[in-house]
């Protein structure tokens, strides 16, 4: 007897053990007070539990379809459904009417609320949006396009959303700072003939130095043209890549555009097959220019750059790393002291042929000598 008293003691803990449980789990988690009784008289203390607070909805029209910008919305498309009143979307609607038979501004995915401001009842209001470009050139910039090769564009890496740095070239020559024009100015010797007239000598291209040989001063002229000096530095840093190549006639690159989709045909009815039309063959325009955003000044200087037919190389830089630094112009005397070039002695033999030539690499993996004897 004794332990079959004792079994069902045990059992009898188990099912209120359970039914605490369940009552736990029906009140969602409600912090329990307890009452103490006043605190005195030795009761024993009484577990009340609080009403759970029932959850506020609203009514709203919600897409059961994905529905693609620029096309009308069907009736079957929408539904009223609940949604918690705390997330209803500002611009949210409850009234069906005003959504089917318009047409979405934008993408409008299945599961979501439809605001009144994705829907308009002229597709113009969707076709004059302005280009992509100018939608995504960040605040303060400006977009400015530049022509490019393969050679000065990082091989065509650079992409929308990239970040490229411009480094430019400079051809120095020294120049008469009253003409403007290059040195060595030409020479004209004067004499005075015995009847007093002045006699203009042929115009030699050179300057007057003394000789300690003849009495008369010299013309020492140039023997070629003389040689610009090459300076070459890092100028506009981390500029945004807007586009490569020419952009789209209706300036949509970022499919912005409406592109309608069939929407799925009720199942009362059977969509009308299209015949087959032959599709144009599209040919990809090169890709000679690239268009950045930049700062205003910087495209100002971009502008000259150009203006002054100045070499134009970028550089693409890491999606990680757009910090702003300084960098040395790299010019004849920096290569030679940066690197140690030595400069070759004279010797009593040389190779044959003369070497009057550099290799250079152009596009097209073609070879070209440049003759630099003249």
């Amino acid at each position: 007897m004794g332990n079959r008293r004792t079994m069902l003691l045990i059992l009898l803990v188990v099912v209120v053990g359970g039914v605490a449980a369940l009552l736990l789990i029906m009140n969602q988690g409600s912090a329990p007070v307890v009452d103490n009784g006043g605190g005195g008289g030795g009761q024993e203390p009484t577990v009340v539990f609080n009403t759970p607070v029932p959850i506020r909805v609203a009514s709203l029209v919600i897409a059961v379809q994905n529905i693609p910008r620029g096309s009308v919305i069907p009736e079957n498309g929408v539904q009223i459904r609940e949604w918690p009143q705390e997330s209803v979307p500002l611009n949210s609607t409850d009234d069906a009417r005003l959504v089917i038979g318009s047409i979405a501004r934008t993408d409008i995915p299945v599961e979501s609320p439809i605001l009144l401001t994705q829907i308009t009842d002229n597709l113009d209001e969707i076709a004059a949006r302005g280009s992509d470009a100018a939608l995504i050139i960040p605040p303060g910039k400006v977009a400015i396009s530049i022509p490019i090769d393969r050679l000065t564009n990082v091989a065509n890496a650079p992409m929308t959303g990239d970040y490229v740095d411009v480094i430019l070239s400079f051809l120095f020559v020294d120049v008469d700072e009253e003409f403007q024009t290059r040195l060595p100015n030409k020479l004209t010797l004067t004499t005075i003939r015995q009847d007093g007239t002045i006699e203009f000598q042929t115009g030699l291209e050179g300057r007057v130095e003394p000789s300690g040989d003849f009495t008369f001063p010299v013309v020492v002229g140039p023997s070629e043209v003389q040689r610009p000096r090459l300076v070459t530095q890092r100028t506009v840093q981390a500029a945004f890549v807007l586009y490569v190549g020419t952009f789209p006639d209706d300036g949509d690159f970022l499919g912005r555009r409406p592109t309608p989709t069939p929407l799925p045909t009720p199942s009362d009815g059977e969509a009308t097959p299209t015949p087959a039309a032959a599709v144009p063959t599209a040919t990809t325009p090169p890709k000679d220019m690239i268009t950045l955003a930049v700062d205003p000044q910087d495209a100002v200087v971009l502008v000259w750059a150009i203006e002054s037919r100045l070499p134009i190389t970028f550089a693409l830089r890491s999606a990680t790393d757009l910090a702003i630094g300084e960098t040395q112009a790299v010019t004849l005397e920096y290569m030679i002291n940066t690197y140690n070039v030595p400069q070759p002695p004279r010797l009593p033999y040389a190779l044959e042929p003369a070497i009057r030539s550099i290799r250079r690499l152009v596009l097209g993996n073609e070879i070209t000598f440049v003759d630099v004897s003249n």
